[in-house]
């Protein structure tokens, strides 16, 4: 199981990231702007839970850390 972490800092193009922390992920946002979303056992999980916790927010899944859950 990996730890993931939702951005809560909107990207350019209007998505909130997923990232895996236990990954290391070079694109990992400050602390202060990470929201945990616990662990799991992959992104696709993840994923759906922040969008179960955030509904109508643009959630994706980082292009580097989170590449299966990249979406746009």
């Amino acid at each position: 199981m990996a730890r993931f972490i939702l951005n809560q800092n909107q990207q350019p193009n209007g998505d909130y990231e997923v990232h895996n922390k236990s990954a290391g992920c070079s694109y990992m946002p400050q602390q202060q702007n990470q929201l945990d979303l616990g662990e799991h056992q992959n992104c696709h999980g993840a994923v759906t839970y922040a969008k179960s916790k955030w509904h109508g927010y643009r959630i994706n899944g980082c292009f580097y850390c989170c590449k299966p859950c990249h979406t746009s």
